[in-house]
């Protein structure tokens, strides 16, 4: 007796459930109708011969098989849209897309008019940009092209060092016509401060290099970089900026100069799409871009 594999429809819907608890919302993520989705989750407890959801108040909640078949179905998820942007590209022409991994103030703040200079060059290059602090693996090919704030530890990565973006405190005039500003780092305890709600290596090494910020209390945390950075613009207290995105806002004032941080700053992709044309210039665009950045 042979079984046919399941079809690749029934894993993606599979992890639009996961995602939604629901089959109505999973149908409207993928286009579908309510019937086809569940008739998909249907074939595929069938295929796996176990159930994958249960009911409850809160709609549909992933059993102990679901949770186990789901990274599997994420990295089946992730080598399909890989196959699809290769597939997409000629290897003659600089078409097709690629996809690029950055942080979130990278990406929002700083990568938009490099890609835009990169597609008025090329426009049949198609551009996916991943925002995220989380770091996608360029191996398994969640990411064509990633800017890291890390060195990439991988060997089979081709990457090129920018340098260092250098970080310093800024506050808006706005802060500093309620508070004054600090004349020191002593008195910043006195100031309202913005900060992660919860620490990282980088804020780790921050407080290493400056134990003044160690058990700080912070008036505005969160874990989002923009909402800091917002918080910042809106004058609520003083945080840790990019000097090179700050000279672009002539209301940010930097405050103790003495105080500055290096953010280390890569640009890396997988070494076997060095020969793609697609993949060669959005990675030359954006490491001219960014040592473009650093230096001003």
């Amino acid at each position: 007796m042979t079984t046919s594999e399941p079809s690749w429809d029934f894993y993606r819907t599979f992890l639009a459930v996961l995602r939604h608890g629901s089959l109505s919302a999973a149908a409207r993520e993928l286009g579908l109708t309510q019937p086809t989705v569940g008739r998909h989750i249907d074939a595929l407890e069938e295929a796996v011969s176990a159930e994958l959801f249960t009911r409850s108040q809160q709609g549909l909640l992933p059993t102990d098989a679901a949770l186990a078949l789901k990274p599997y179905a994420e990295t089946l998820a992730n080598t399909t849209a890989a196959l699809l942007r290769v597939a997409s590209s000629s290897r003659d022409s600089v078409r097709g897309t690629v996809r690029i991994s950055a942080s979130e103030v990278i990406g929002v703040e700083v990568l938009p008019p490099i890609l835009a200079a990169l597609q008025a060059t090329y426009p049949d290059l198609t551009i996916e940009l991943s925002a995220s602090d989380a770091v996608e693996d360029l191996l398994q090919r969640e990411a064509d092209i990633a800017v890291r704030m890390v060195a990439p530890a991988q060997d089979a990565l081709l990457a090129r060092h920018i340098g260092s973006i250098p970080l310093g405190l800024f506050a808006h005039r706005s802060y500093l016509d309620r508070y004054g500003e600090p004349k020191g780092i002593g008195e910043l305890r006195q100031h309202k401060l913005i900060g992660f709600d919860r620490q990282t290596a980088y804020i780790r090494a921050m407080i290493k290099r400056y134990p003044l910020f160690d058990g700080v209390s912070f008036a505005f945390k969160s874990d989002h970089s923009i909402a800091l950075h917002n918080a910042l613009r809106a004058g609520i207290g003083i945080c840790f900026y990019q000097i090179p995105l700050a000279k672009r806002d002539g209301e940010l004032v930097r405050l103790l100069p003495e105080i500055e941080l290096p953010l280390d700053t890569w640009v890396a992709m997988h070494e076997n799409l060095k020969t793609s044309p697609r993949c060669r210039v959005t990675f030359d665009a954006l490491v001219a871009g960014l040592l473009d950045y650093v230096r001003n």
